[in-house]
């Protein structure tokens, strides 16, 4: 066992599919407000031949990212960080959805670019929601990327008369997130260290079935039937591009955001729009 580490935030199908993929032969931590999930995902890990630690955290905490941090340096050095962790429009308010999928997301890519080992690598899983919304101004975008993080959630962007709802916060959130993972990458690249972003689309986890059996369920079922797969994702579809990301064959690859949905954005905005926006 070498001195290398990987971080993941999210105890999920997603998140597993990935370590699994990039984590052979490193430590490998894992980070979730759930204990339950942690030790589920421990036993899975461990019995499957990884060296696993777990530490409760909460992503929406400066605090607890830090304890994660810390925690992860003293294990050794940092080249891994894949953050699938959040929480969907249908489980929590706008201002939750704010604070866990934009702020937390945010502090920590602030917090792991000042740690990552040269040579290290990340990924944020974003959403396709980031790509529904209409195109934001260019300065609008920039305030998005760059305010410092304790002042995002003061913006007058993210206020109750723009971000109406939980869906609208999702959108907003992971439209940062992809803006962030670029503006975060500059830093990043001070340490030797690289930081990209995938966009899920409909991928099947815990999590989709909430949305399915949700009252936007008839409306995902619309979408399949416009794409080209005809069904939704699987973690491993995601987890196989991470792992080319984080691989040194994406060497030249940092500061990207990467959707993956089949085909379901570009019939959102060019496709037969009765269908795909229900």
């Amino acid at each position: 066992m070498n001195n290398e580490v990987v971080v993941l935030f999210g105890a999920g199908a997603i998140g597993e599919a990935i370590v699994r993929r990039v984590s052979a032969g490193r430590k490998l931590l894992l980070a979730d407000y759930s204990e339950d999930k942690l030790v589920e995902m421990k036993q899975h890990l461990s019995e499957a031949g990884f060296s696993v630690e777990t530490i409760k955290a909460d992503l929406s905490s400066r605090t607890s990212i830090k304890e994660v941090v810390s925690k992860a340096q003293s294990l050794g050095d940092i080249m891994g960080l894949v953050n699938a962790a959040g929480v969907s429009p249908s489980q929590a308010s706008a201002k939750q959805v704010l604070k866990v999928d934009l702020y937390g997301t945010s502090v920590l890519l602030e917090e792991f670019g000042k740690v990552m080992a040269p040579g290290g690598s990340g990924i944020v899983i974003s959403s396709q929601s980031g790509h529904r919304l209409p195109g934001l101004s260019v300065e609008d975008n920039r305030t998005l990327a760059m305010t410092p993080t304790e002042e995002l959630l003061n913006l007058p962007i993210l206020q109750a008369d723009v971000i109406t709802d939980s869906l609208a916060a999702y959108q907003y959130a992971k439209r940062t997130n992809v803006l962030r993972v670029a503006a975060e990458s500059v830093n990043w690249q001070k340490r030797g260290a690289r930081i990209n972003a995938i966009s899920p689309g409909i991928i099947m986890t815990p999590l989709a079935l909430d949305e399915l059996n949700g009252p936007r369920g008839d409306g995902y079922r619309k979408m399949f039937n416009s794409m080209v797969t005809k069904r939704p994702g699987t973690p491993d579809e995601i987890a196989s591009l991470a792992e080319l990301l984080m691989d040194r064959r994406s060497a030249f690859i940092t500061g990207s955001d990467f959707l993956v949905d089949g085909g379901i954005t570009a019939q959102y905005w060019y496709g037969d729009v009765d269908e795909v926006r229900n």
